[in-house]
Formats: C-alpha cells, sequence, structure tokens
C-alpha cells in the first residue's frame, strides 16, 4: 500500500490519466460521450489497439502516425500525458490525503479547460458546473472549508460578472463569456475566496503579458479576443499548488 503513496506511482498514474484526459479534451466540444465508443484516430476512425494507447511510449513507437491510415497525430496528446504526469508528481510530492485527491481532481479539470478554451474558446458547462458543486462539498471535509469555498463561489463568479458588466457598459462590446465566471466560481469552489483572488491576479497577468507580446509580434491587436480561461487555469494550478505560501509572503509586507 506504501507504494500506492508513492510520487513514482503519482506521475505514472498522471500519465494515464493525461490519456483519459486527451478523450475527454477531444469529445467534449464536440458533446459526444467520453466512455463509449473506444479510442479512435480522429482521421479514418480506426479502432485503436491497446498496445497505441500507451501514454508517450505509443506514439514515440508509431512516430507520431497512426497505425492505421498512417495520417499525423497531433503532437498535444503526449503532451497532455506529460504535462498530466507532472502535475501528479508534484501533487503527490506535496499533499496528503484527502487533499491530495481533491487537488488531483482539480488539476485535471482545469488542464482539460485550458486544451479545450485554448482551441474552441469554450468552457464546458460539463465540467465547470458540478466542478462548482463538487469543490463546494469537498470543503466540508477539507480546506479551504465551507465559508471560504462559499465566499470563493460568490467573489469568483461575481468578480468576473462585474468586470464583463463594466466592460460592456464602456466599451458596448462583449468582453467576457460566462464560461469564465463560471470556471472562476468553480475554482472559488475547490480553493476559497483568497486564492480566488490569487488566480485572478496571476492570469490577469499572464494574459497581460502574452496579449502585449502579441501585439508587439503583430499577431493581434487590442481588440484580438484572449482565451482567459486559458490563463485562469494556469493561475489556478499555481495558486493550488503554492497558492497559500505566495499570500503568506505578500502578507509579511504588512505586518
Amino acid at each position: 500500500m506504501e507504494f500506492l503513496a508513492h510520487p513514482v506511482f503519482g506521475a505514472v498514474l498522471g500519465l494515464i490519466v493525461g490519456s483519459f484526459l486527451n478523450v475527454c479534451i477531444h469529445r467534449l466540444p464536440l458533446r459526444e460521450s467520453i466512455v463509449w465508443p473506444a479510442s479512435r484516430c480522429p482521421n479514418c476512425r480506426a479502432e485503436l489497439h491497446a498496445s497505441d494507447n500507451i501514454p508517450v511510449i505509443s506514439y514515440v513507437i508509431l512516430k507520431g502516425r497512426c497505425r492505421a491510415c498512417g495520417q499525423p497525430i497531433s503532437i498535444q496528446y503526449p503532451i497532455v500525458e506529460l504535462i498530466t504526469g507532472i502535475v501528479f508528481l508534484a501533487a503527490f510530492l506535496m499533499f496528503e490525503p484527502p487533499i491530495l485527491y481533491q487537488r488531483l481532481l482539480f488539476a485535471c479539470a482545469m488542464i482539460v479547460l485550458f486544451v479545450i478554451d485554448l482551441e474552441h474558446r469554450i468552457l464546458p458547462d460539463v465540467i465547470t458546473l458540478p466542478g462548482i458543486v463538487l469543490g463546494f462539498v469537498f470543503s466540508f471535509f477539507m480546506p479551504p472549508g465551507w465559508l471560504h469555498s462559499l465566499g470563493g463561489i460568490a467573489l469568483g463568479g461575481g468578480s468576473l460578472w462585474l468586470m464583463g458588466e463594466i466592460y460592456f457598459r464602456i466599451r458596448h462590446e462583449e468582453g467576457m463569456g460566462f464560461g469564465d465566471v463560471k470556471m472562476l466560481a468553480m475554482i472559488g469552489a475547490f480553493l476559497g475566496w483568497k486564492l480566488t483572488i490569487l488566480t485572478l491576479v496571476l492570469s490577469s497577468f499572464i494574459g497581460s503579458i502574452i496579449g502585449v507580446g502579441m501585439i508587439v509580434l503583430k499577431k493581434g491587436d487590442m481588440k484580438y479576443a484572449l482565451p482567459f480561461g486559458t490563463f485562469l487555469a494556469v493561475g489556478a494550478l499555481v495558486a493550488a499548488a503554492v497558492g497559500d505560501q505566495i499570500v503568506t509572503w505578500y502578507a509579511s509586507f504588512y505586518y
């Protein structure tokens, strides 16, 4: 049983879960079942053999191509698997049960939302709405506690909604989708109001840096729609991992 708590087991588990997250990333925007049918090539629809579903290794063996049709397989698949493996490894090193399980579930949701928003500019309700409920339920048994979780839901959803409303009133353009509002409410449910504020600060900073970089490189303009959910996911993962330390460090300047 000790092996089940070992970081190496966490990394291997993360690679396996990452393979499933790829299924979610591909099928959820298409409103397809994530459990049936079995994994298939997105090009020729040929069902994949079990040996073709080994995380990362199968991609290397097949040289990034489908065994049946020979068409290229997106590099996204092994990248998602590797990132999930690294995130799981870090979580197993940093947390103990039961908070470990909460953080792992939260991280999986953030990884899926990161990629889907980056590719499709959508944040599926099938993740964010149940996520709000699950995060709040978890808070009755572990940090941040139900009161902080409830505050996080109100602050997370309310703050983005208010900013979007203000932007609309000033510019008469939609500046924030309700998917972002629901996603930040979910983050608030899992992390509480303090780390929700930190997530918002971090994601806004990251988004600003990338936005300015795109303008400098002439890849976009001031009206270019950046996938804010992607930045929220990055900020939330950082906050979930080391947010308490960052908040403590920042508060030390005032005490």
